[in-house]
This record gives C-alpha cells, structure tokens and sequence, in this order.
C-alpha cells in the first residue's frame, strides 16, 4: 500500500500533490491558485511593455516616472511616501532618471529651499508610449476571454481589491496610466 501511494504521488507534480493533501476549504485554494497565475499573466505583459526600453529604465524607475505623471511636480519627501519608499531610494532612482533625462528638478515657486521633482517631455513620451502597449496587449487578453465571463471578471476583480483595502481605479490616475 505504501509503494503504491509513493508510486501514485511519482507521478503528479508537487502542486497536485499539496492539492491532494489539502483539506476542502470551500474552493478558496482554487481561488489563490488562479489569481497566482493571473498575476503572473500581468507580470509578463508588464515586463514585454517596458522590454523595448528597458535599456533606459528599469520597473521601478517607470513606476516612479507614472507617479509623477499622475500626481505633477512633486517634492522628493511626497514622491517618497506615494512609492512606498525611503526618500534616499527614492532619491536615488531621481537622480537616475535625471541622468537620462525623464524628470528634471526645479525649485518650488512657493518655497525656494524646496525642489520638486516633475517629467520632462521625454518622461511624459516614455509613460505614454509604455502605456499604450500594456493596455494593448492587456485589450488582446480580455477580447480573446468568453465575453459571457468578463462582467464576471470585472466583479471579482472589483471584489478582491476592495478586500485588500486597495482604492477603485478610477479614483487615482496612476492606475489609468497602467500602473
């Protein structure tokens, strides 16, 4: 009985094998499991979108350069806080962008001991165009899905967000710039 159990869990993967040992909880493993793929679905759109300028940027760098496009000029401290880093990183991957000529640094009209931070025209170029090929092949996706099953999605999606305490879409323009 032994050899044969051994023999049966030989021949599945290591996935099917936890699957096999995990008790029923009402399909919520099912659930992980495809929202673990379906990220990784994002992940890959999100890395092809940036593979034709990943010489001149890297993820982060992009998400900084999205940020700014959607809140404006920016002082570091506030740029710092919206990325959810420490303002030496966040200053770091700056200086970067600057070398390269995506952001440039001003004084603040208001305060001229205070800089901020803003896109160049380049920077503005670059988010637009890496944009548009995620929603692109984001818009390929959907339309090759069931059209029966995407309200459905949409649902779920909205229902899982909410659950991460994650604001709606549409209330930050970052998220309708890709991000």
């Amino acid at each position: 009985m032994v050899t044969t159990t051994k023999r049966a869990r030989a021949d599945r993967t290591d996935d099917q094998v936890l699957d096999a040992q995990a008790p029923d909880d009402g399909g919520t493993d099912d659930l992980v499991t495809a929202l673990l793929t379906g990220s990784r679905v994002l992940v890959g759109v999100s890395a092809r979108s940036l593979a034709e300028v990943e010489d001149a940027v890297t993820l982060s760098q992009f998400r900084t350069l999205v940020v700014l496009q959607a809140h404006g000029p920016t002082r570091l401290n506030q740029l710092a806080t919206r990325l959810a880093v420490g303002p030496s990183t966040a200053l770091r991957s700056v200086d970067r962008l600057i070398a390269a000529g995506f952001v440039a640094r001003t004084e603040n009209a208001q305060d001229r001991r205070e800089v901020v931070i803003a896109l160049t025209d380049a920077g503005r170029a670059l988010v637009t165009e890496v944009t548009e090929r995620r929603r692109a092949a984001i818009r390929a996706i959907v339309e090759a899905m069931p059209a029966s099953q995407r309200h459905t999605l949409v649902d779920a999606l909205i229902a899982f967000s909410a659950a991460a305490d994650e604001p709606v879409a549409l209330a930050d323009a970052a998220t309708r710039l890709g991000w």
